[in-house]
């Protein structure tokens, strides 16, 4: 397995709980009406990778089972706070470049938020695409780079970085921005077929979301976020990707009785811990403790 790249951990922040309270209110809302717009009201099995404390929990309702996944361990113990009375939650604080789930676990995956902290989108790509199910549904946001403010920061000489061009820029340690054509030719690298986009959050300034409001304001974005997506100019960009049926592996398709598998070795878990652990056949041993399996580090 080769060494996982640089990450960013939110381990111990207040993000979860500060970031998404008054002043972002517009931005959940608007986020909210593209993926209730994308993802499937109902399924089997769904992954929100990058969760956090579980701030759209509540969308997946509909489903059999639900997977909240995030880096920082401290962020899914609020998530298993807010959600763990329900059991068709499972809490999990592992890697996205070790992901620790058996080939086509999931039918849908949902990441928002997530991809503007990943030095390797495409190995990140490749992970998420190995554990769907050939006719699963990928609802996914990136940072866009040729958003309208950059574009008027470039034009007027306040920003050295150009919009235009298709490599990632990196503006802050971890933070990166892409631009729209790129993000698609690693969707078709991997082998993901992108069935719809939205344009969000294009009305992101303090002044309108005064004027309008949180709630009228999101209202407007989502009525824009379609006709606006072909200009791809929005500072956020969602997309709807499924698998593209040629390029899936007949490997993939195999039964195993559970959904996790050793991120070390990749051998798969079983379906129940045993003493508060998962162990592999080959030894590895990973914490089930307090309702959350733990991925980060194995036991001794």
């Amino acid at each position: 397995m080769s060494e996982a790249p640089r990450v960013i951990d939110y381990e111990g922040s207040t993000y979860s709980t500060e970031f998404w309270t008054g002043a972002r209110e517009y931005e959940d809302r608007a986020e909210r009406i593209a993926i209730r717009a994308m993802l499937p009201p109902r399924g089997g099995r769904l992954i929100d990778i990058g969760a956090g404390a579980g701030r759209l929990g509540d969308l997946y309702l509909g489903y059999d089972e639900v997977i909240l996944m995030d880096y920082a361990r401290s962020t899914i113990v609020e998530a298993r706070d807010r959600w763990g009375h329900d059991p068709r939650f499972k809490f999990a604080a592992a890697d996205l470049y070790t992901l620790p789930f058996v080939d086509a676990a999931f039918d849908s995956v949902v990441m928002i938020r997530v991809i503007h902290h990943i030095v390797d989108v495409p190995r990140a790509l490749h992970n998420i695409r190995a554990v769907m199910k050939p006719a699963g549904l990928f609802v996914f946001e990136f940072a866009n780079k040729r958003n309208l403010k950059a574009i008027a920061r470039y034009a007027l000489r306040k920003q050295t970085w150009s919009p235009f061009e298709h490599k990632p820029i990196e503006f802050v340690e971890l933070n990166f921005d892409f631009h729209p054509d790129w993000m698609q030719q690693q969707f078709r690298q991997v082998g993901f077929t992108v069935r719809q986009a939205r344009a969000v959050s294009m009305l992101r300034l303090s002044s309108l979301k005064r004027l309008f409001g949180a709630k009228r304001l999101a209202a407007i974005d989502g009525a824009l976020q379609r006709p606006c997506a072909p200009l791809a100019v929005s500072p956020s960009l969602f997309v709807l990707c499924a698998p593209t049926p040629d390029t899936f592996r007949p490997q993939a398709l195999k039964m195993v009785s559970g959904i996790f598998a050793c991120p070390t070795c990749r051998a798969p878990l079983p379906a129940q811990p045993t003493h508060d652990e998962l162990r592999c056949v080959n030894g590895h041993r990973w914490s089930t403790r307090e309702g959350i399996y733990d991925f980060k580090t194995p036991l001794e």
